[in-house]
């Protein structure tokens, strides 16, 4: 018999991370010595536990910018009932849908919490948009107005991105209820309608993973410590801008129905107009009052905020203001010069240059003459505005100067290099020199963007238009343009395209208007992975 051995005791499992106590918890909220030491630990203890994606904020938040569109149609309600118009019960009915399946995601998707990150915030971007466009199209359909909803999903996504590129051929024959809303959804897009919510929520910083994913340009900055401070600034210029707008509109003899519509347009960068003829019909103080408005809404926003706290010099140092004002002085002088032979005076050959100019470099869209039949070099110079776009922190679309800026920096930096391959050299952007890390993200989104226009374009081929008419459609929906060259220009439509083109478009401008990466993140399967 063997003897008998004293039972061991398992050896304890050793702790990656000490079990939360009192010292860990009070170090949470105090910077008490004895309780920094087991802070990192415990961070790293809670990142553990939220390894999942945060299914229920997702579709919470997807919910409130329902319930908040709901909240929007409420204006064009005002509108058809004040003109007695029958769609008004179109937009009730879409106001009614918006807000049961905007209240049913919201009270069934309570979030247990509230964190997330950069992978939710891309999805939440992307999901909202598709869905506050499935929704916003639903009073042109319900109304018979648009009677196919490829088309009526075509032109909401189309206002709501601020392209501006439509598939009505008789504009004018629309209830003006439906006019005000398909020019409203230019408006709420054009900052963003997820910063709308951002700012009308007590949420946490973590919102700035929104705000990140759906403002425009390389590098997006707090202008405030606070992301909702952030979001009611922006919103509080952007509503100044479209008063002052609105005035200098009416004291110019627009009627108030007009002055609302072109200036929800014009501020927004997106181009729906009311008339046939775009804004041609209306007086040359009215077409240069939108110049000016086109071009100052196509400036960064942050340099506005800058201007009534009174920093000059910040805002005289910014290398991509000058930058966009040179491309729109320059290009209109030219194209001024080449149309000498169409026009008579050249008052009007300047006039009419630089409305286009700036309706193309901002992304409006809005047109006082036919850009198909000017000289080819005046067609060519507006093409290469479509592909640049305004600056960064703006409501226009394009590559953005400020890219465009880093790139050709960039390439000149490799060039010195190649000849001094000891100097070492630094790309500066407003006097500052600028990470690795922005170079290479610009670089990556280039290509990108190239890549998608390629794709998108080689999707498009099979429709029996012109190489010219395909092309621009693409660029000019990527970019969020509106009007192309050829049959899409602006005394065209794009009602001509089938329905699995109109939704490839429509795709298009959904990419450009969000830059591409929201709708990768949430169109790639392993994202929607649990861990």
């Amino acid at each position: 018999i063997a003897p008998l051995r004293p039972r061991r005791r398992p050896l304890p499992r050793p702790r990656l991370w000490p079990k939360p106590n009192k010292l860990t918890s009070k170090a949470k909220t105090s910077g008490e010595a004895g309780g920094l030491v087991g802070l990192p630990a415990y961070a790293f203890w809670q990142a553990l536990r939220i390894k999942t994606m945060n299914y229920r904020i997702i579709f919470h938040t997807t919910g409130k910018v329902l319930l908040a569109e709901a909240g929007l149609l409420a204006l064009p309600l005002l509108v058809s009932v004040l003109y007695h118009e029958r769609c008004a019960w179109a937009v009730l009915a879409s106001m009614a849908a918006a807000a049961v399946i905007g209240g049913l995601l919201t009270l069934l998707a309570r979030p247990r919490r509230h964190t997330f990150f950069n992978r939710e915030g891309y999805i939440i971007v992307a999901l909202a948009w598709v869905l506050l466009s499935a929704v916003g199209a639903l009073p042109f359909w319900f109304s018979r107005e648009i009677p196919s909803y490829a088309d009526a999903f075509f032109e909401t996504v189309s206002g709501f991105t601020t392209t501006g590129a439509s598939i009505l051929t008789d504009v004018e024959a629309m209830s003006r209820g439906l006019l005000f809303w398909r020019s409203f959804t230019h408006w709420v897009g054009g900052m963003g309608v997820l910063v709308f919510i951002t700012m009308l929520s007590g949420s946490s910083d973590r919102s700035m993973n929104i705000l990140k994913a759906e403002m425009p340009g390389p590098v997006v900055g707090k202008l405030t410590p606070r992301t909702r401070d952030t979001a009611r600034v922006l919103y509080l210029l952007y509503f100044l801008i479209t008063a002052v707008l609105v005035g200098m509109l009416l004291l110019g003899g627009m009627p108030l129905f007009d002055s609302l519509v072109h200036a929800f347009g014009t501020v927004g960068t997106g181009g729906f107009g009311i008339k046939a003829d775009s804004i041609a019909s209306y007086s040359p103080y009215i077409q240069g009052v939108i110049t000016v408005f086109m071009i100052l809404c196509g400036v960064n926003f942050n340099l506005y905020y800058l201007l009534l706290l009174r920093q000059w010099r910040s805002v005289l140092r910014s290398d991509e203001l000058w930058t966009y004002l040179g491309l729109v002085v320059v290009a209109t002088g030219v194209i001024t010069l080449d149309l000498r032979g169409v026009y008579g005076g050249l008052d009007t050959c300047l006039r009419q240059a630089a409305f286009q100019v700036g309706s193309v470099i901002t992304t409006t869209g809005y047109a006082t003459a036919d850009f198909n039949v000017w000289p080819g070099l005046s067609r060519a110079i507006l093409f290469a505005l479509m592909f640049i776009g305004g600056c960064a922190g703006s409501t226009a679309g394009g590559l953005k100067v400020s890219r465009a800026m880093i790139l050709l920096r960039t390439i000149r930096r490799e060039i010195n290099r190649l000849v001094h391959p000891r100097r070492v050299t630094a790309v500066r952007c407003d006097g500052k020199a600028l990470g690795s890390e922005v170079q290479r993200g610009v670089s990556i989104y280039f290509a990108l963007y190239c890549l998608c226009i390629l794709v998108a374009f080689l999707c498009l081929s099979g429709e029996p238009f012109t190489l010219e008419t395909n092309l621009s459609a693409v660029v000019s929906c990527f970019n969020n343009v509106g009007p192309g060259l050829g049959t899409v220009g602006p005394a065209g439509s794009y009602a001509d395209y089938s329905v699995l083109s109109k939704l490839l478009l429509s795709m298009a401008m959904l990419m450009g208007r969000l830059e591409i990466y929201p709708m990768l993140v949430a169109l790639s399967p392993s994202v929607w992975r649990k861990d």
